[in-house]
């Protein structure tokens, strides 16, 4: 662990007029981030408010500490949702303290992966993963808003269910209720084309929360109505340690999500001097932001793609940016409460649907179904995990479908060729003989993984020693820096064999690692120092004098004489003149 890697930035200090960019800019975020905040809160199925706390307290710690300069932190619709599922079987008298504790483990998560310097592995989650589980995320986004925009409530658990249950029921849907919730989505694309496209959302809400009492529709259900919004700012709760065993897994899902998502911003957005930030340094940012959100019951906070591209359009250059925007959220909460708890509850799913919709992305979507079986496969199943089975799950199953599939695929994929010395010193590929023959000398050169299933793959692979006598195997590793106890199982066995038929087997091009595994495994020894080539600096040397040392050894098998060829390994690679081979 280095603790040099704490992201606590050296200077808070920009120049006054990238002071006032972000001034305005977090002004106009503000306005945006409200209307998602309440709607991430509708996700996860809490106090509308939680949400907002999330702004006023997760954005503008996390952005004093992220690597990122300018990354926007604030709850998405992944966490919201599994945030949703994480609490699904608590009871609501203890909900707001299992809120707490979820997002303090969250933070603590996060903190620990940008300490260990875990950033790099986010390669794991794989794009096929990522693409099945935010298009399932998109869609339970969309299916979850239809009890709200309706007015019908299904008795049914699953969404995709409940859809179908909701339109076998024309007669239950409240008209009043459905007339507001499309509206609000028709002013929000409406919106969206002109030159209030920045404020659609607000805009549209603040009509529909006009329009109902103007129109007396009384059917309509508010925010209000639902849940108190308390006019004050957050306080301060003492986590419940007790609660650590049920939100631990759920916790660390939740983190695994927020980083995965967050290091694509970290990949597309530079800092001012033109580096890109470290995802690690990142990792901690987010994690200290959601600590302190948890311990005033904000929701999950993560690097947020759509925010970062917000405040970036909107003139934001620096951390201030982000700061800024938690205090006019913290300003809007202590005024605006009000208002607030005036809301439609189906215009909240109205902006939701449409917030939905914008987080398919085609031709992410297409790229993976046309990379092959494979990725459609992983991506598919990911998605019908999403919707079918808890999310904080779904990731998990993605990523080990993948990994088994891919240790699979390595298996499958290993080849074994044969290497033929030409007149002119090159060497020639061939396919490997399936058997042996007597004094013959074959170089055979292995192509994928040695470890598990590719190892024991191989051994398939290799020539039958059948009952060739004196012939000379000579095993190219040149290009691995180590192999598993499964290949080096394989080569005992086949040197066996060969051994048994007064045969030979040699290695060439043997790194240094590969050398003390064979030492320390004691194989080396049944092969024979002098009978393993160690790489060089230069590359094919090494191949080539175990050639020349394997016909030395085949002739004078063949006279009937006793020769040990070669040099001792050691000697081999300390002369200067061998190579990896």
């Amino acid at each position: 662990m280095d603790l040099k890697t704490l992201p606590v930035p050296r200077q808070l200090r920009v120049k006054r007029q990238t002071l006032r960019n972000d001034v305005v800019a977090a002004l106009i975020m503000a306005i945006v981030a409200i209307p998602n905040g309440l709607g991430g809160s509708v996700l996860a199925g809490v106090n509308p408010v939680h949400g907002l706390y999330s702004l006023v307290i997760g954005t503008p710690v996390a952005a004093v500490f992220t690597g990122s300069v300018i990354m926007a932190v604030d709850a998405t619709s992944a966490t919201a949702l599994m945030t949703r599922e994480a609490l699904a079987g608590i009871p609501s008298g203890q909900q707001v303290a299992a809120l707490v504790m979820l997002v303090i483990l969250v933070g603590l998560f996060q903190i620990a992966f940008g300490l260990l310097r875990l950033g790099s592995l986010t390669r794991f989650i794989s794009n096929a993963v990522m693409t099945g589980f935010l298009t399932g995320i998109a869609t339970l986004t969309i299916l979850g808003q239809v009890d709200d925009l309706t007015g019908y409530a299904s008795p049914y658990s699953n969404r995709v269910i409940r859809l179908f249950d909701t339109l076998a029921h024309p007669g239950q849907i409240d008209l009043p209720t459905l007339l507001i919730g499309l509206t609000t989505i028709a002013a929000i694309l409406l919106l969206n084309r002109g030159r209030l496209g920045r404020y659609a959302f607000p805009v549209a809400l603040l009509l529909a929360a006009v329009a109902v009492p103007l129109l007396g529709l009384e059917s309509v259900h508010l925010v209000g109505q639902e849940a108190a919004i308390p006019r004050s700012l957050p306080t301060w709760h003492l986590p419940d340690p007790g609660l650590i065993p049920e939100m631990l897994f759920p916790a660390l899902a939740i983190a695994i999500t927020a980083v995965v998502q967050a290091s694509g911003v970290s990949q597309i957005y530079p800092n001012p001097d033109g580096r890109y930030p470290d995802v690690s340094r990142d990792f901690i940012g987010q994690g200290i932001g959601n600590f302190a959100t948890g311990l005033f019951a904000g929701l999950p906070v993560g690097g947020s793609l759509s925010g970062t591209a917000m405040i970036t359009s909107v003139g934001g250059q620096s951390r201030w940016a982000n700061i800024f925007t938690g205090l006019f959220v913290a300003v809007a909460l202590l005024f605006l409460a009000p208002l607030i708890g005036r809301l439609p509850n189906t215009a909240l799913a109205g902006m939701l649907i449409v917030v939905g919709f914008s987080m398919y992305n085609p031709r992410r979507i297409q790229f993976a179904w046309k990379t092959g079986p494979t990725s459609l496969a992983v991506m598919l199943i990911t998605f019908a995990g999403t919707l079918l089975m808890p999310i904080q799950y779904a990731v998990f199953l993605g990523v080990a479908l993948h990994v088994l599939i891919n240790l699979y695929q390595s298996s499958e994929r290993v080849r074994l060729m044969r290497l033929v010395p030409q007149d002119d010193g090159g060497l020639a590929e061939a396919a490997p003989p399936a058997t042996l023959s007597d004094g013959e000398i074959v170089v055979l050169q292995p192509v994928g993984s040695l470890f598990f299933a590719g190892a024991s793959e191989l051994e398939k692979l290799l020539p039958e020693v059948g009952k060739a006598r004196g012939a000379v195997v000579i095993l190219r590793l040149r290009p691995y820096d180590e192999v598993g106890s499964t290949f080096l199982g394989v080569v005992d066995r086949y040197l066996a064999r060969l051994q048994a038929n007064d045969g030979c087997l040699m290695l060439a091009g043997v790194s240094p690692r590969v050398m003390a595994q064979l030492q320390k495994t004691g194989i080396g020894d049944h092969i024979g120092q002098h009978n393993i080539y160690l790489a060089g600096p230069r590359f094919g040397d090494a191949l080539l004098v175990a050639i020349q040392d394997g016909r030395a050894w085949a002739e004078e098998h063949r006279a009937g004489g006793n020769i040990t060829p070669g040099r001792d390994a050691h000697q081999l690679a300390g002369d200067g003149e061998e190579a990896k081979g």
